[in-house]
């Protein structure tokens, strides 16, 4: 079976890449299921977001928290270009809780921080 070429990257590292056997990113149009041999896409991110890659090796499914950017698929290669990401596995819980605490007392009507802070959570496996 054909895998993806995926990667996941942001200004400061690159956060995952590899061999996949499915993304699940989120549109600013809706959420979108990238299997081998999808049709090529150009995209937007939804800011705020969690992007989710199911290695074809059938290790845990990586989730990455990401805010405003874009992805490509091409000849099955993924490539998400975040202005901010961050793994699931690396993001500090209690930290993360803060956050959104602190996003929800502030009651801006930019609503960036608090769906940032939400979407960390749900990357690290907590709902909100």
């Amino acid at each position: 079976m054909a895998n993806l070429k995926v990667g996941l990257v942001s200004p400061e590292r690159e956060i995952w890449s590899g061999e996949a056997r499915m993304v699940v990113a989120q549109t600013i149009e809706g959420s979108l299921g990238i299997l081998p041999g999808h049709a090529p896409v150009l995209g937007v991110l939804l800011d705020g977001s969690v992007v989710r890659i199911e290695p074809a090796d059938g290790g845990e499914t990586i989730s990455a928290m990401v805010g405003s950017g874009f992805f490509s698929i091409a000849a099955d290669e993924v490539s998400v270009l975040a202005e901010q990401a961050e793994l699931g596995e690396e993001i500090d819980v209690p930290d993360a809780r803060r956050a959104l605490d602190e996003a929800v007392a502030a009651e801006s009507e930019d609503s960036t921080l608090e769906r940032r802070a939400r979407a960390r959570l749900r990357a690290a496996g907590v709902e909100v």
